[in-house]
């Protein structure tokens, strides 16, 4: 039998809306990544998500990004390592001691955004990250994009790699994502995104957008909660899973 964690990054949007649209996609899913009040969140809002994810016995894991809501984090904010490293150790420390206080312990941390983007393309960032995340808990996991530096940083380090692919983003040929500021970057409709979520955790393969057939290792695949119709997305993902034999487990 096939085997995927489905990831959400959660907490991140505002007020009552984001609130109902956390407790709408937990029963989706295996694994969920807390903003952690950089991009987006505050300590009573992880609190919440936690609190949620704790009784839908869902992994949980922080999403650091940068510091920057005006922009949701998705654009980089130059910064050295060592400032980085101190970002991410502060913004995690924050979830883990959340986490701990209610009753579990912080299962992985994925960054976001462009922090996740520039991790996956630079060493000296990834390794920033993951030395963060070693400094918290060496037994915590760090997700990272697939065959990326943030994911050779983590086996570096000796941290569990998780290597993490998208059913509803377009790739470039050398194996990175779409911008976000391209208009093909993100897939909406949720039939499409389900059968290729199928087809990557079957097959290993995924089509870049200009036909590449892409072959990665994909220990988890993330579900956007901003995505228009995330709900209906995440339902249609669970069915196609259903009817193809797809267990749903955390990464161990």
């Amino acid at each position: 039998m096939h085997r995927i964690d489905l990831n959400c990054d959660l907490g991140e949007i505002e007020g009552a809306e984001g609130a109902l649209l956390d407790k709408a996609l937990m029963p989706y899913v295996s694994s969920i990544n807390v903003a952690c009040g950089g991009h987006a969140g505050d300590p009573e809002r992880i609190r919440k998500v936690v609190e949620l994810a704790v009784r839908f016995n869902v992994a949980v894991g922080a999403h650091p990004g940068y510091a920057d809501r005006e922009n949701f984090g998705r654009e980089i904010v130059p910064m050295s390592p060592a400032e980085l490293h101190k970002l991410v150790l502060q913004q995690i420390k924050l979830v883990a001691k959340i986490v701990e206080e209610c009753g579990s312990r912080l299962h992985h941390v994925k960054p976001h955004g462009a922090l996740y983007n520039f991790a996956a393309a630079s060493p000296e960032t990834a390794h920033a990250i993951a030395t963060a995340v070693q400094a918290l808990d060496p037994r915590c996991q760090l997700m990272g994009l697939s065959r990326s530096c943030l994911t050779d940083a983590a086996n570096l380090l000796g941290l569990r790699a998780v290597h993490e692919g998208f059913a509803d983003r377009n790739y470039l040929a050398d194996g990175s994502l779409v911008s976000r500021s391209q208009p093909d970057a993100v897939l909406h409709d949720p039939i499409e995104i389900a059968t290729r979520a199928a087809a990557i955790v079957e097959t290993g393969v995924v089509t870049a957008i200009d036909g590449t057939k892409l072959s990665f290792p994909c220990d988890t695949l993330c579900i956007h909660s901003d995505t228009p119709n995330a709900v209906t997305i995440a339902t249609c993902i669970r069915m196609v899973f259903d009817k193809h034999g797809i267990a749903v487990p955390a990464v161990d």
